[in-house]
């Protein structure tokens, strides 16, 4: 089930308790100022859910900068407080890089793809 269209620069499913979040390919441009607009509509569906699981599917991103980190930061404390947990699929050799450099690949489990990923989740 899409929840945003995918002209909105993203998309955010949902696949029974598990949030996917698809992020546009282009988060280089990622603007400062829709920073809160987008956190909004994420925070939303994570608050909904009694314990959300959330996957940030960036197979199709190169590369993010410091804005998109914070968005992600806040996405995993909603779910944090909630109990759930969040994880990354698909991330490129240069995100992972910076993952690495700000030590946020050892709080976040990063998988291979979607489907690694989502089959994590549904057996925990």
């Amino acid at each position: 089930m899409s929840l945003t269209p995918a002209d909105d620069g993203f998309t955010l499913e949902r696949r029974g308790d598990v949030l996917i979040f698809v992020p546009s390919p282009h988060l280089e441009e990622f603007d400062l100022s829709t920073a809160e607009e987008l956190s909004a509509v994420l925070l939303g569906p994570i608050q909904e859910l009694p314990m959300p699981m959330l996957i940030v599917d960036l197979e199709g991103v190169d590369f993010f900068g410091s804005s998109f980190l914070s968005l992600l930061l806040r996405c995993w404390k909603a779910v944090l407080v909630k109990g759930g947990q969040m994880v990354l699929a698909g991330v490129s050799p240069r995100a992972r890089e910076l993952l690495r450099i700000t030590s946020l690949d050892i709080v976040w489990p990063l998988y291979a793809n979607r489907s690694e990923a989502l089959t994590a989740l549904q057996s925990d």
